[in-house]
């Protein structure tokens, strides 16, 4: 029985380490656009708790579901964190391997966090990372298995900002496209997003990203559901009715806008459960995760082609 149990372990850390296979790859091999040079030693990586923080070197960390399983089907996973950390595990690895289990490849998409330090502008840094991300996945889906015409992008908190960001600014390239590969998703994923800033912002997603005093101009252009027309991407959003960082109106108005510009999708709100609850909303036996996996199956985006 030793030498059963101790085989099936074996075998079950094999598929686990088979999921993480991909090695994580630089988004910009020949220099981050935008950049500032900053002094050595002044602006260095950080990784607290599963919680990474002052990243300078945007990558993607690859995650490829076993071997026989995948159907094609691709994600860019956003991790939250108010636009000041990125959250690792809860909304980054835990999530990849959930795709996996699907059928879908994922990438832990490791952006960088507004900083004047070290940005020309900040306010376009998080989006050129989640364009190029897009744009190498396509470039590069062939190699990786995945069909460029089924690529999502899916965000948490701040992540789901940048996310519906991606979905709703995908006609103002920031980033080197001489190739002309489209940067827009074919469909996103939004979990207690931020996408409001102003009256329903989260105060320091805002601040982050557009500085003490932004101009109504700039809170209005980064208010995505302000964004939304015909041509936005289909949306699955998840939310919490009671959850008192980012108000689940945000949620809301973002739908309103999908449903006023006959964008189609669906809209998952929770009685209870607050915020960053990653996978799990503990107040429910709901999984909001099978209610995506139905979505996205109803939609042709998990068919095996």
């Amino acid at each position: 029985m030793k030498f059963t149990l101790t085989a099936l372990a074996l075998a079950i850390m094999a598929n686990f380490a088979f999921a993480q296979e991909g090695k994580p790859v630089n988004l910009y091999p020949k220099g981050v656009p935008g950049s500032k040079k900053t002094p050595a030693g002044t602006y260095i990586e950080n990784m607290v708790n599963t919680r990474a923080g002052k990243i300078s070197i945007p990558v993607l960390l690859p995650f490829f579901p076993e071997k026989g399983k995948g159907n094609g089907a691709a994600i860019v996973i956003c991790p939250g964190g108010g636009y000041s950390i990125l959250s690792m595990e809860n909304e980054g690895y835990a999530i990849a391997r959930k795709f996996n289990e699907i059928g879908v490849t994922a990438f832990i998409l490791k952006y960088r966090l507004p900083s004047d330090s070290i940005m020309v502008d900040k306010t376009i840094g998080p989006l050129q990372d989640a364009q190029r991300a897009i744009q190498l996945v396509r470039q590069r889906a062939k190699e990786w298995g995945v069909d460029a015409g089924r690529v999502g992008i899916i965000g948490f908190s701040a992540g789901g900002h940048l996310a519906s960001t991606a979905l709703t600014h995908f006609d103002k390239i920031v980033i080197d496209n001489k190739d002309n590969i489209s940067v827009r998703p074919d469909f996103g994923v939004l979990l207690y997003p931020v996408v409001n800033l102003a009256e329903l912002a989260h105060k320091g997603s805002r601040e982050n990203l557009l500085g003490k005093t932004p101009t109504p101009e700039m809170v209005d252009l980064y208010s995505n559901e302000k964004q939304v027309t015909a041509n936005t991407p289909p949306t699955f959003l998840v939310h919490a009715e009671d959850d008192k960082t980012v108000p689940v109106m945000n949620s809301v108005v973002f739908y309103q806008a999908m449903v006023k510009a006959g964008v189609k999708g669906e809209l998952h709100t929770y009685q209870a459960g607050g915020h960053g609850f990653g996978l799990n909303n503990k107040t429910t036996k709901d999984q909001w995760f099978d209610r995506l996996k139905n979505w996205m199956d109803a939609n042709g985006w998990l068919a095996v082609k």
